[in-house]
């Protein structure tokens, strides 16, 4: 059996070892890029939320959608048994960008309006 190091040069001797490693980590790749998937979809999803709220003047953010939410993400995380408190941070960080995006959609189309306006 010839000892191969690791992605940290770390020397694994049991061949069983390295494979279930090997195993796990590609596993654990499948699963980050399938997060980004479905990060991408939801930001399509947020993007037209921008849009349709910029188009009839409705705020970037809505504090009480928020709240319901991060009271649900919290809900199905204990049913998952993953820990609330860091299902919440993670759905926080997500909603800062979607306010952030919504920001950026309503500027646009309040210059676009001005635009309109100047021009006619």
């Amino acid at each position: 059996m010839s000892e191969q190091p690791n992605a940290s040069g770390t020397f694994i001797a049991d061949e069983d070892v390295r494979s279930r490693l090997l195993y796990l980590r590609g596993s654990i790749d499948n699963l980050d890029a399938a997060l980004v998937h479905l990060l991408a979809e939801r930001f399509k999803c947020t993007q037209q939320v921008g849009e349709l709220k910029a188009a009839h003047d409705l705020p970037p953010a809505d504090p009480a959608r928020e709240a319901a939410q991060i009271t649900r993400l919290r809900k199905l995380a204990e049913d998952a048994r993953l820990d609330p408190a860091f299902a919440e941070k993670m759905l926080n960080f997500i909603i800062g960008e979607v306010v952030r995006h919504h920001k950026v959609i309503a500027g646009r189309s309040a210059a676009d309006e001005g635009d309109a306006a100047a021009g006619a």
